[in-house]
Formats: structure tokens, C-alpha cells, sequence
């Protein structure tokens, strides 16, 4: 059975097309069309749609007032993002995935270069993997409060606590498809003093990641940024991999690593690629490589670890299967036989604080 598409944007020659491109895959069919938010909502309160194909700038009701209805309503559904708002360093990018959406593309500005392969090849990609996608839950207020005392308790625990690893540790976590939204249920709950540099691969496109970054850093206390070339690795920070290129982590100085940035082909479709990240530890002196892998569609970390570990010991955590937006990056490292815990989203920052521990 064909998935039913609602298409959402106020240009017809844009409707058109994009239409034109859903109804080229046999997997997908236009179940319906509208011209802003306020039409929208209405469709969506009397029919069933398998994924919802959203503009941002609309007469009436844009893109972000509808997903905030959404919420309102209790009307939680799949939405990928499409809009010429989605561009380099947008910041309404970042506020639409946090208030639902679950992907996005850059729609250009001319109707005509939405027909070009490049761009109907990354819509139709994105799109099948919003389709996959597990329908997004509206964070609960009260439990957000209450993990975050159950954090500063672990926190006080791993003070007291003689029994952490010790040695040199570095974290390296992946995440695609629903990752933005995973990363604020991760991030801000790592302590502070984390005794580790984590290091992170969100498949996003250059531009984004630095938004992603300042979002993620606003709201933890341990620091967050986009990781520069050439960047030293310290502990109790996270260096987020700048998109369209894939980044590798080298020895620097006596006793320390640095970020390094290639420009090899795209490996597993995206760029940063995460097997990069891993297989660059692999002639790294850390005496504990923690590896975590959250939701995302494809397979990407998985021969990453598998070489890793091949050679070196690492502890790998994958995210399970119910509290996954898609269950494909963490089940292809399950399926492969190299996760050595799987725990819940809401688990992952304590199984990382624990593993680690504070300096």
C-alpha cells in the first residue's frame, strides 16, 4: 500500500512539483494538498497521513505555528521539512525540529532546479526516512524536571564513587535521522566535569552544525561547540563534527588529540561520515573508547566499530528500539553483534556519565 503524502506550501508551482516528484516513487502517493498551516490542521484533524511535507514562510499560518498547533492539540505527526528557509545556518531549521519535525531539506529558490536528479534523489531519500520514522512523542514538562534531579543525584554519586575507569577515555557518539531531538535528551544531561572529550557525528549539511552546537550549549553545562581543525581535545566538552566534511581525531602535541577534517568521498551516503570518527581512534593511545550510537536511518557506524574493535577494546551503546525515531543505525550495530548494552534515549547519558565518570 502506497504512503499517503500531505503536501503543505502556499506557491502552486511549487505544490506542483513537489508533487510531480512524491508521485514519481511507487512507494508514495499526494494524499493531500494545502496552501498554509491553517488548511493543514484541518486535513490533518479529519484524515490519516504516513508523513507530512512542510513549507516554513505561509500566509495565515506558516510551518513553525502549525507544528505549534500540533503540539497544542495533542496531533503528533511526521513531518519532514522543505522549505527555502532550510538553508545554511538557518535558525528556523533548528526551531522546527525542536518543535517536531523530524528531517529537512533545502528547497531552491526556483521551482525549475527542484526537478534537477541532485535534489530530487536527497527529497525522495529524506522523505523515505521521515516515512520509517517512529511518529515523535511530546516531551512530558514534569518527567524533563524530574531527569534532570535524577542527573544532579548521579552526579553526586559519581563524586563520591572510587569505582569509575580509570585511565584516558574518549566518547564518540553517532546519530542521523531524529538526532537533533535525541542529542537535547542526551547533551544537557552529561555533567560538567565529565572525565572524557566526546566527540559527535550528526548527519546535517554545512551550516547546520554550528546551529545545532549553540542550541546544544545553551541549554547544558557541559560545553559544547563545532569542532575546528586543529581543535584540542579536552575534557568536559563536546566537539560536534562541522557538516560536509568528515572528521577524524590525531595525535597533536605530547599527550594530546586534535581534530583533523578530510574531504573524502561521501561514505554510506552522508558527509561526516561517523566510520571515519571511529576508525580514526583505532591507532589512538585511549586506554577506553566509549562508542554510542542513537537513532538514524542506514547503517553508518557500523563498520566504523567493527574495524575498531577488531583491533582495539571499546564499549559500545546503542539506543533500543522503542525510543528510536528509526531503528536502523543502532539495530545495524545490534544486528552485527557489536553492542555491548542497549538502553532506552533516557538512559544514555547516565550509561555514558557512568562508564566515564567525573574529573
Amino acid at each position: 500500500m502506497k504512503k499517503k503524502i500531505l503536501v503543505v506550501d502556499d506557491s502552486a508551482l511549487m505544490r506542483r512539483v513537489l508533487c510531480d516528484i512524491i508521485s514519481s516513487d511507487e512507494a508514495f502517493e499526494v494524499a493531500g494538498r494545502a496552501i498554509n498551516g491553517i488548511e493543514a490542521l484541518e486535513l490533518v484533524k479529519k484524515n490519516t497521513y504516513d508523513a507530512i511535507v512542510l513549507d516554513v514562510n505561509m500566509p495565515k499560518m506558516n510551518g513553525l505555528q502549525f507544528l505549534s498547533e500540533l503540539k497544542k492539540a495533542n496531533l503528533p505527526q511526521r513531518v519532514m521539512m522543505a522549505s527555502t528557509d532550510t538553508m545554511e545556518g538557518a535558525q528556523t531549521t533548528m526551531d522546527a525540529l525542536e518543535l517536531g519535525a523530524l528531517d529537512f531539506v533545502h528547497k531552491p529558490d526556483q521551482a525549475n532546479a527542484c526537478r534537477e536528479t541532485d535534489f530530487v534523489g536527497q527529497f525522495l531519500r529524506v522523505l523515505h526516512g521521515v516515512v520509517s520514522s517512529r511518529v515523535p512523542v511530546f516531551t512530558d514538562r514534569t518527567r524533563e524536571r524530574q531527569k534532570k534531579e535524577d542527573t544532579q543525584k548521579l552526579i553526586g554519586l559519581l563524586s563520591k564513587s572510587s569505582s569509575r575507569i580509570v585511565g584516558s577515555k574518549i566518547v564518540a557518539i553517532a546519530s542521523s535521522t531524529g538526532g537533533p531531538k535525541a542529542l537535547s535528551s542526551v547533551i544537557p544531561f552529561l555533567p560538567e566535569n565529565l572525565d572524557a572529550p566526546v566527540v559527535l557525528v550528526q548527519h546535517m549539511p554545512k551550516g547546520f552544525t554550528a546551529t545545532l552546537a549553540q542550541r546544544l550549549n545553551s541549554t547544558s553545562k557541559i560545553a559544547v561547540c563545532e569542532a575546528a581543525e586543529g581543535q584540542v581535545l579536552e575534557k568536559g566538552h563536546v566537539y560536534i563534527s562541522a557538516g560536509g566534511m568528515h572528521m577524524n581525531i590525531v595525535p597533536g602535541k605530547p599527550g594530546t588529540y586534535v581534530i583533523h577534517y578530510t574531504d573524502q568521498p561521501n561514505r554510506e551516503g552522508v558527509k561526516p561520515c561517523a566510520n571515519y570518527m571511529y576508525e580514526s581512534l583505532i591507532d589512538s593511545k585511549f586506554d577506553h573508547i566509549i562508542c554510542c550510537v542513537l537513532t538514524g536511518m542506514g547503517a553508518d557506524g557500523t563498520e566504523g566499530i567493527k574495524n575498531l574493535k577488531a583491533k582495539r577494546k571499546a564499549f559500545v551503546i546503542s539506543q533500543d528500539e522503542a525510543s528510536s525515531t528509526i531503528y536502523g543505525m543502532p539495530k545495524a550495530v545490534y544486528a552485527a553483534g557489536l553492542s555491548d548494552e542497549v538502553v532506552s534515549l533516557d538512559k544514555v547519558a547516565e550509561e555514558i556519565s557512568m562508564k566515564v565518570g567525573i574529573s
